[in-house]
């Protein structure tokens, strides 16, 4: 059963590379035959799909058609351009705004808030918004280790049998700089990278069209969204939905108000027909799939593999944990990774008799960061892709690489180094 699921695992993403507009089709069939030949138990299915990271998407994805048709987007478009000198700079600043806001809230609402500003900048330049909004979803994956509330991941690491970290201690731990510091230090050598990647956009930028806003309730929506995440992040114990049922909630509330303030029904029936069904059923895939992989075990297999080949060497081992996570998290989700891995490295650090926490580090630094590499290595990757796809723009393997995998490795080494040194 394991090599069957390994087989249908590899034939799955090789068709998703094959046949992009036909990724959440892939992914679908491949879950049910593990549904079918019991790679995934039945029972397994409700706990397997991420209800969370759905909801989180199909509310937002309800209030986004609101936020720009009050072009709030367009006006936030106009500020942004008066800022930067030329094109090449309006991605940098946008890609370091998502960042920054992800640092605090989950990485898929952040994609979806900030998306339909760097569209709507892209329209007003008549350019190509396929690079700009793949720039924002890796930066939105990038800063999601930051900070305790930055990522699922970060919460699970923060756990009192593991590195029992506070908010603070992402920050300043020990007496030595936090993973905070390791995180940023990536974003910051991203920017050369984009440089590089975006050399040729030099067209100059000027906001000739003042945008004049007059309805401002979808945008309070949206910063409700931001704010109460940001608090919700700080209940102990809450349910796994709460930031999903956030999400959805702020956008009812909003599409109640715009339909009493109107009474067109019409348009909601628009916006509800118009969300992005593709992409929440290639998640939903994607979801079952990787349950079916964690059910059959390859999950502890990788982990075990990692732990084993680096041995008793404590830079080998931590140089294969950070590596070996990018790599394993480009095609896993890296919930169950991690979850897996914390209780290993926490045996192995107590056996070599050294601190654990440059280990968990770089567990979420390369867990994280990993993601990056592919348009189906994380859902706000797939997210993204999917708010290109409804405006008309197809995103190949090749494209979204061409700006995921320098992202990624000067992240990654950045963090790497930056770990070795304070705290080996």
């Amino acid at each position: 059963m394991k090599t069957l699921a390994i087989i249908l695992f590899v034939s799955m993403y090789v068709c998703l590379i094959a046949f992009p507009k036909r990724r959440a089709v892939t992914a679908l069939i491949v879950a049910a035959i593990y549904v079918a030949t019991g790679i995934l138990p039945v029972s397994q299915i409700g706990t397997a799909v991420d209800w969370n990271v759905l909801l989180m998407i199909f509310g937002t994805l309800l209030l986004v058609d609101y936020f720009i048709e009050s072009k709030m987007p367009n006006l936030i478009a106009e500020k942004l351009m008066d800022l930067a000198p030329n094109v090449m700079w309006v991605t940098i600043f946008m890609s370091l705004f998502s960042g920054l806001i992800s640092a605090f809230i989950d990485n898929v609402a952040t994609l979806l808030m900030v998306a339909p500003v760097g569209l709507a900048i892209c329209k007003k330049l008549k350019i190509n918004p396929v690079p700009m909004i793949i720039s924002i979803a890796v930066s939105s994956n990038l800063q999601g280790a930051a900070t305790l509330v930055g990522d699922t991941t970060s919460i699970m690491l923060a756990a009192k049998e593991y590195a029992n970290m506070d908010f603070n201690d992402f920050f300043w731990m020990d007496g030595r700089l936090g993973i905070f510091f390791a995180v940023e230090l990536g974003a910051l050598l991203t920017v050369p990278i984009m440089m590089f990647l975006f050399r040729k956009d030099k067209e100059p930028v000027e906001a000739t069209e003042k945008t004049v806003v007059k309805d401002y309730v979808p945008t309070i929506m949206m910063v409700a969204h931001v704010v109460l995440l940001m608090a919700a992040s700080f209940i102990p114990e809450k349910p796994e939905i709460t930031n999903g049922m956030i999400c959805l909630i702020c956008s009812l509330i909003g599409m109640v108000w715009e339909y009493f303030k109107d009474h067109d029904a019409e348009r909601i029936k628009r916006v509800v027909k118009s969300l992005d069904y593709d992409t929440v059923l290639l998640l939903t895939g994607l979801f079952m799939v990787i349950g079916g992989v964690k059910n059959v075990g390859l999950v502890n297999d990788l982990a075990n593999l990692i732990v084993s080949v680096g041995g008793n060497n404590l830079f080998a081992l931590f140089t294969i944990v950070v590596w070996g996570s990018v790599l394993i998290s480009a095609f896993i989700d890296n919930i169950p990774y991690v979850a897996t891995m914390l209780p290993i490295l926490k045996s192995v650090t107590a056996t070599l008799g050294v601190n654990p926490c440059l280990l968990y580090f770089g567990l979420l630094c390369g867990a994280t960061l990993g993601g990056n590499i592919t348009p189906v290595g994380a859902s706000c990757n797939i997210a993204g892709v999917g708010m290109l796809r409804k405006e008309g723009y197809e995103v190949s393997f090749k494209d979204f690489t061409r700006i995921g995998i320098p992202f990624t490795l000067a992240a990654v080494i950045g963090a790497y180094v930056f770990l070795w040194v304070l705290w080996r």
